[in-house]
């Protein structure tokens, strides 16, 4: 099981870690006469690339992550556009981590740039959570040379919507019991989960702010949105009581891609399905799972994004049955009329290999132990001579 923080019950202390432009400001220290520059880092727009990290230089023009950088470009046209270098970044954060697992053990990584953490209980080492925390900047600017922003609150949900307000290189404290106050002013699109669609119907209601928002009554927006409502209704309130865990299983893994074209021909879009199905795969056996649930994913040219997915009786981590369902979902979710801008695979519901053995010695199914030679034979052979030495029809 993992490691968790203290019980909801006691008094605590949470930080919530977020480098400020992470990959933008790691490429400035790669190439100090980029400072101060507007920088881009994401695909270029001829490949349908879209905005992993911008400098403040490129934000004060409009631009955003996850924006396409053709629309980046045409607010910045003079924006630097660099290809992302996840393994540079990967090595940053990894030094992050182990800087902040010094403070406590209690530290909860939410991706490469951003983490959570327990300092509960720590006052007596490293001085008040806010001198920690100030410690932690300097530190981290001092060794990394990277700037961070953090919030510090009684719990994860409001320090991580501290941390966000007064980048870069913020710190906002939320005192204990005043959370509510706090994040009543601030729109309802802050919460967590809050998307394009429950936004929509919160502002269909009257309902712009978090506190106009914790006025509700509880029934009110269950009736509204279901079991969603009531976390609504607990957290417009500043109530959150889920701890920091150490250890994060991972729940999914998934691959897409975006095409320099939009599509509309079944058989490109099918072909596209088995090499990301091949990569999922080849990432399931690497890690010794295996998944009961295919997800497939499909972004249309107007950016309408659907999900749409099958749970499996037992699970698998061969690539011709993850694709195989994923057509088929193709086949039923897709709109023919309309053209295909962005396409992806995933697998999710893992079981892990050593538990799955006997449903396989006992099936008596021999397609399916001749499949799993053949991903095997791929594997080592990809394994020698490179992803790129053998590939399927």
């Amino acid at each position: 099981m993992p490691s968790t923080g203290v019980a909801p019950m006691t008094r605590r202390h949470i930080l919530h870690l977020d480098f400020d432009a992470f990959f933008a400001s790691v490429e400035e220290i790669l190439d100090p006469s980029l400072k101060g520059k507007p920088i881009i880092v994401g695909a270029p727009p001829e490949r349908r690339g879209v905005v992993a990290s911008a400098s403040y230089s490129a934000r004060a023009f409009g631009v955003r992550s996850a924006m396409p950088t053709a629309q980046a470009l045409r607010l910045c046209p003079q924006a630097i556009i660099l290809p992302p270098r996840h393994k540079i970044y990967g090595e940053y954060s990894a030094r992050m981590m182990a800087i902040l697992s010094e403070y406590t053990p209690l530290v909860e990584p939410l991706s490469l740039d951003e983490a959570f953490l327990d300092v509960t209980g720590c006052k007596a080492r490293w001085g008040s959570p806010e001198e920690l925390a100030h410690q932690l900047q300097e530190r981290l600017a001092a060794e990394l040379g990277l700037t961070a922003s953090i919030g510090l609150a009684s719990n994860k949900l409001v320090a991580k919507i501290a941390s966000g307000l007064e980048k870069p290189r913020g710190f906002v404290v939320v005192p204990h019991g005043r959370e509510a106050e706090f994040l009543a002013p601030l729109p309802a699109e802050k919460l967590w989960g809050v998307g394009e669609v429950t936004a929509g119907s919160l502002h269909e209601m009257g309902i712009s702010t978090i506190g106009q928002l914790a006025e509700l009554p509880a029934a009110q927006l269950e009736a509204r949105f279901g079991r969603r409502g009531r976390d609504l209704h607990r957290q417009a309130r500043g109530i959150d009581d889920s701890p920091v865990v150490v250890e994060r299983e991972e729940k999914s893994l998934s691959r897409e891609t975006t095409f320099a074209q939009d599509v509309g021909d079944p058989q490109v879009l099918r072909k596209k399905l088995l090499v990301l199905s091949e990569s999922v795969a080849r990432q399931l056996r690497r890690r010794g799972l295996r998944g009961r649930t295919v997800k497939l994913k499909l972004r249309y040219s107007d950016f309408k994004t659907l999900t749409r997915q099958v749970t499996m009786g037992t699970p698998t981590d061969l690539e011709q049955v993850i694709f195989d369902q994923a057509a088929r979902l193709l086949d039923k979710a897709w709109d023919r009329a309309t053209q295909v801008r962005l396409i992806g695979v995933g697998v999710t519901k893992f079981d892990t290999e050593e538990s799955q053995l006997s449903l396989f010695e006992g099936a008596g199914d021999g397609r399916i132990e001749k499949l799993r030679r053949l991903s095997q034979s791929v594997d080592r052979i990809r394994q020698k001579y490179g992803d790129e030495a053998i590939r399927r029809g």
